[in-house]
Parts: structure tokens; sequence; C-alpha cells
């Protein structure tokens, strides 16, 4: 049975990491595609466009903003699957006196990559809203 546990667990983690590489490929090619429209879109508005141009602008960065919050929150929430889960992994491991060839400290590593993993979004949502921006201002 507790090889059982153990597989589940360690499948669990697995559809995690898969769950949460879909978000992040999701938000980095969605805001690579928005950085190019919305700067495409800046440039013509800021050619004497009409207003469609700066509506179009303001819309998907709305629209940039809320997908962006989801990313960030599902990698949130990702993280917390991903500590409950090693947290009971290392519990089973501590239990069968094998604890010792899992080094607890990756724990941390895995929080550290999270926070990597969400300042890369956040850094491509201010691009793709901030340089349109400054295209349409100038």
């Amino acid at each position: 049975m507790l090889e059982r546990v153990h597989e589940h667990i360690v499948s669990e983690l697995g559809q995690s990491a898969r769950t949460d590489t879909i978000f992040v490929v999701t938000a980095v090619v969605f805001n690579l595609v928005v950085l190019g429209i919305n700067s495409a879109v800046a440039g013509e508005a800021a050619n004497g466009g009409d207003v469609t141009g700066d509506t179009i602008l303001g819309v998907l960065i709305v629209v940039s903003l809320i997908i962006n919050t989801i990313a960030v929150a599902a990698l949130y929430v990702g993280q917390g699957t991903r500590n409950k889960l090693l947290e009971g992994l290392l519990a089973m491991y501590r239990d069968n006196e094998v604890a010792q060839y899992y080094d607890v400290a990756l724990l941390t590593n895995y929080g550290r990559r999270y926070w990597l993993f969400t300042g890369v979004i956040v850094c491509l949502a201010l691009t793709g809203i901030v340089v349109p921006l400054i295209i349409r201002m100038s």
C-alpha cells in the first residue's frame, strides 16, 4: 500500500509540474504576442489613427492584466500543491527511515523557482503594457 501512495504522490507532482509549465509558457507567449499587437496598434494610433486603435490598446491592456493575474495565481496554487505533496513525501521518507536521501533544501529551491517564473511573467506583462504606451505617447 505504501508503494501505491508513493506512486500517487509522485504522479501528482508530475501533473503539477506539467500544469505549471503550461501556465508559464502560455503567459510568456501571450505577453509576447500582446507586445507585438499593442506596439503595432500604438504606432498606428500615434501616427494619427482613430479612436479604434486606442480602444484596442486599452482592451488588450486590461486582458493582459487579467491573464497575467490568473497565471501568477495559478503558479501560487501550484506552489502550495507542490509543497504539500513534497511534505507528505518527506514524512513518508522519515517514517521509513530513508529521508536522508532527499535534501530538504529542495523545498526552498522549488520556492525560488516559482518566484523566478512569476518574475518573468510580470516583467513580460509590464513590457507588453509599458512599451506600447511609450510608442503611443511619442
